[in-house]
């Protein structure tokens, strides 16, 4: 079963898993380094691992249009669910299977309050087994935490985590996560969308391949990477 992963810039991610189309925190409308627009996503399934406006914003109106059941915390799926839209809430260290894979939630050291203000829970990340045993790690927006060796004794075929530093990790110290995280791969977002957030992924390529065994994909938007 082949597993494509697509970057549509800053931390918006496609998954297709065989047939099933998985798309993660959708920000399109707005978003400066987006590749496509809102209106052109197709979904079965929607994450979100937190509730910030450019992680969560087109999350309603591509659930509406495409009926796509959407995942996240406990909070997050209320404030969806009293949109009209389909939900299934979990809780970090919980997982749950699906008809893509087993998707577990995982720690997060960020925030997460609703574009409204209202309580966006706790944020979190993603760990997907699927259904032929690929390990696939969304970081989601967070800080280095010595948790992430728990998360890299699963075996990661993919690691995705931010690098762009002031809101998330920065340069050294997602250098320090994919030692923790010890993937075969490992592709950087959240980063360069605006100046504040602006690094250079292919000085932290070198460093990362130089230090470890990881192999670094630096994507463009809408590029993608099968694994």
């Amino acid at each position: 079963m082949e597993t494509i992963y697509t970057w549509y810039g800053h931390a918006t991610h496609g998954l297709q898993v065989g047939k099933i189309k998985i798309l993660i925190d959708p920000f399109f409308t707005g978003n400066p380094a987006a590749s496509t627009t809102a209106d052109k996503m197709d979904a079965d399934f929607i994450l979100i691992t937190h509730g910030h406006g450019d992680h969560i914003a087109d999350a309603p109106s591509i659930a509406k249009r495409t009926g796509a059941l959407c995942i996240s915390n406990s909070e997050i799926c209320t404030w969806l669910r009293n949109k009209g839209l389909q939900v299934h809430a979990q809780q970090i260290g919980g997982g749950y299977k699906y008809p893509f894979g087993y998707l577990k939630m995982t720690l997060a050291i960020h925030g997460s309050a609703l574009p409204d203000g209202s309580d966006g829970g706790n944020p979190a990340g993603f760990l997907l087994t699927t259904p032929d045993g690929k390990k696939i790690y969304i970081a989601g927006d967070t800080g280095l935490f010595g948790d992430m060796a728990l998360i890299g004794d699963e075996g990661l075929d993919l690691a995705v985590i931010p690098i762009g530093d002031n809101y998330t990790m920065g340069p050294d110290d997602a250098l320090r996560a994919v030692k923790l995280l010890r993937p075969k791969r490992v592709v950087p977002v959240h980063y360069n969308t605006w100046e504040l957030i602006a690094q250079d992924p292919i000085a932290w390529k070198e460093r990362v391949e130089a230090e470890t065994e990881t192999q670094v994909f630096v994507l463009k938007p809408g590029n993608v990477l099968s694994l």
